[in-house]
């Protein structure tokens, strides 16, 4: 029982350094970040990065999201005698929850490794080391533009993958399974409100910043070596995945 508690006391004390430790580095992240869009290229190639290079998987698992939400919102709403209705469940559904959560995932298994693995290989081969040596602040010149660059690519993407997905729901519903067109337009533009978009694009952003902020901080903490690498990669998924659906219920209970 003894060593129980100790063993769960250890845990604990470790998660709490561990996010005093986060908290910290995201304070200075948030400090050096106005300055970095005195180098606006450094924080466009990120962009790029982060948000261009993960296009094709973003548009092709929403084009496959909408169409089975379509199949099942179908099925389902055909019990009822609603199939008309098939278009505001689904714009519904995409932009509150299915859009920005999936994104989130699709990002941090995408985009997130990358970070945390360029990172933490710059840890590994001294690059970081030898930016201190020359007096060049790698939070400043490498961290931040990484960040920002998630940070601004994530509520694009979720923006693209809502599109996507409602055209493969369009796609399912209207073309393959008979719901009529006007319908299905007319009844989404009448339900979805502009709150509805703001809410998904504002747990996009959210959703960004902590995939963003933990695939940074878990590279630039990564031990030098390659199993130091490799474990940080795996952290910054399995913690972004968390910390997405923990901050998808309280973003959900407060906007609700």
């Amino acid at each position: 029982m003894t060593a129980l508690l100790a063993e769960m006391y250890s845990s604990l004390r470790g998660f709490l350094e561990r996010l005093g430790a986060l908290t910290r580095f995201f304070g200075r992240v948030l400090w050096l970040s106005p300055g970095a869009f005195g180098r606006p290229r450094l924080v466009v190639e990120q962009v790029y990065n982060s948000g261009a290079m993960s296009l094709v998987i973003i548009m092709t698992c929403g084009l496959f999201v909408g169409m089975v939400l379509g199949l099942q919102g179908y099925d389902l709403l055909q019990r009822f005698g609603s199939e008309d209705a098939l278009g505001v469940g689904a714009a519904l559904s995409l932009l509150k929850e299915l859009g920005p959560v999936v994104t989130a995932l699709l990002f941090a298994g995408r985009a997130g490794t990358a970070l945390a693995s360029e990172l933490g290989l710059m840890r590994a081969t001294d690059q970081i080391s030898a930016m201190e040596v020359m007096a060049v602040d790698p939070m400043r010149r490498v961290v931040v533009p990484r960040f920002l660059g998630g940070v601004i690519a994530m509520p694009l993407l979720t923006a693209i993958f809502i599109m996507v997905a409602l055209f493969g729901v369009q796609l399912v519903g209207v073309q393959f399974l008979g719901v009529d067109q006007g319908q299905f337009w007319s009844q989404m533009r009448d339900a979805v409100e502009l709150g509805d978009v703001a809410e998904g694009l504002t747990k996009g952003l959210v959703f960004g910043v902590a995939c963003s902020l933990i695939a940074v901080f878990e590279g630039y903490h990564a031990q030098p070596t390659a199993e130091g690498v490799g474990r940080a990669t795996t952290r910054t998924v399995v913690i972004s995945a968390v910390t997405t659906l923990v901050l998808d219920y309280i973003l959900t209970a407060i906007m609700l």
